[in-house]
């Protein structure tokens, strides 16, 4: 339904300006979504006010922030703690994390749950919300306009919100996925957390999974080779952690 309204929204935009051959919708712009998105589920989520759950959460992701590339380190991270018991955890575009307490069914120390931050945060480090909202823009034959491009006012600026909100509403591809568990598995390497835990947090969650299908599988689809190729990818990230914890990283989150 919403790419059905998208596609009108475009329609129109199109016979006004012409669509073809102006951008897509932009980083800046998804960046601003993001915003008003973790903004409004901040105001319609009950939040954690437990000061140890808020501290861990928020020890785990600084060491992980910190070990991030430009110009991502040395932006400012906004992290949440939601008081909800589904297994759950996402980043967003511009520097927004959530977490939701449910995750630690899954994530039970320091080391898996900087697994789970650490796949959340590559995907916004490899910029895949952008990518996603693109390519299905560009499948659906549809190129969203930039306002400052098209220079026409609310009817550009709908349909870029519209692209947007649906860019961060789809689910990641497998290929996404598959990068942002290497990757994430790499920062949190670098941050001296164990990499090796990754690999048991997987297993929680399918453990989980036979219980009932957590909300975190729900928009992060497994494949049958994603533990083996993190157990491939384990001797990289393992050089990369006996590294850090030389240099003396040693988070201590617990």
């Amino acid at each position: 339904m919403r790419m059905n309204k998208l596609l009108k929204i475009c329609g129109v935009v199109a016979a006004l300006a012409g669509c073809a051959g102006l951008p897509l919708v932009s980083e800046t712009e998804l960046e601003s979504e993001s915003e008003a998105q973790f903004r409004q589920m901040r105001n319609t989520t009950p939040i954690s006010t437990d000061a140890k759950t808020r501290s861990y959460i928020n020890c785990v992701a600084q060491a992980i922030v910190d070990e991030l590339e430009e110009p991502y380190a040395s932006r400012l991270w906004e992290v949440e703690v939601f008081d909800n018991e589904a297994i759950n955890a996402f980043a967003m575009p511009g520097g927004k994390i959530g977490i939701f307490t449910g995750i630690f069914k899954a994530a039970e120390n320091q080391d898996q749950l900087g697994a789970v931050i650490g796949h959340e945060v590559a995907h916004v480090t490899q910029r895949h919300s952008l990518e996603r909202v693109n390519r299905e823009l560009t499948q659906q034959g549809v190129i969203s306009i930039g306002t400052a491009a098209a220079g026409i006012g609310g009817a550009a600026a709908g349909a870029v919100q519209t692209a947007a909100q649906i860019g961060l509403s789809l689910p990641y591809g497998r290929g996404q996925e598959s990068e942002a568990d290497i990757v994430g598995i790499y920062y949190m390497a670098d941050a001296g957390f164990d990499p090796r835990a990754s690999v048991q947090l997987w297993k929680n969650m399918e453990r989980e999974q036979d219980l009932a299908p957590p909300q975190w599988l729900s928009t992060h689809p497994s494949s049958d080779n994603r533990i083996q190729d993190l157990i491939e990818a384990l001797p990289e990230a393992l050089s990369r952690y006996n590294a850090a914890k030389a240099a003396g990283k040693d988070p201590r989150c617990d």
